[in-house]
């Protein structure tokens, strides 16, 4: 009894963090957008891909369930990392699915680290300024 108890508490927590990690970027984002205005494109693609991303796992988890052909992780980190990631995080949250296996946690997260730097770079005056100090370096 005490060992489902500890498993259950490490995936509240995990889960919490994961919540926590979208909260964070959308209010980092909002932020950014006060500065520099985001483009709605943009917004709308990471909503467009946050549900299109927690159709796929849903289907995925179905799939599995039911033990029929399942959907390729590389698609599903795909997906996270064209800006569905927030999705992913709340359908693994939600249909506990994709929540253990440590080599695709660790993929996903690296995906989310790296769409959340682009999207900082791109969004903010970074971009430019990297843009600037290269062509300087050049001449």
């Amino acid at each position: 009894m005490m060992v489902s108890t500890t498993k259950r508490s490490t995936r509240t927590r995990s889960g919490a963090a994961s919540y926590v990690t979208v909260g964070a970027f959308l209010i980092a984002a909002l932020i950014i957008n006060l500065y520099w205005p985001i483009p709605l494109w943009v917004a709308t693609l990471y909503v467009g891909a946050s549900i299109l991303c927690f159709i796929v796992y849903a289907v995925d988890k179905s799939a599995a369930r039911a033990g029929r052909w399942r959907i390729s992780e590389t698609t599903l980190l795909l997906l996270g990392l064209l800006g569905g990631w927030p999705g992913a995080i709340v359908a693994q949250q939600t249909l506990r699915h994709k929540t253990k296996k440590a080599s695709f946690r660790k993929a996903f997260w690296t995906t989310v680290v790296a769409n959340v730097a682009v999207f900082v770079v791109l969004a903010t005056p970074l971009f430019a300024m990297f843009v600037e100090w290269s062509a300087s370096a050049l001449l």
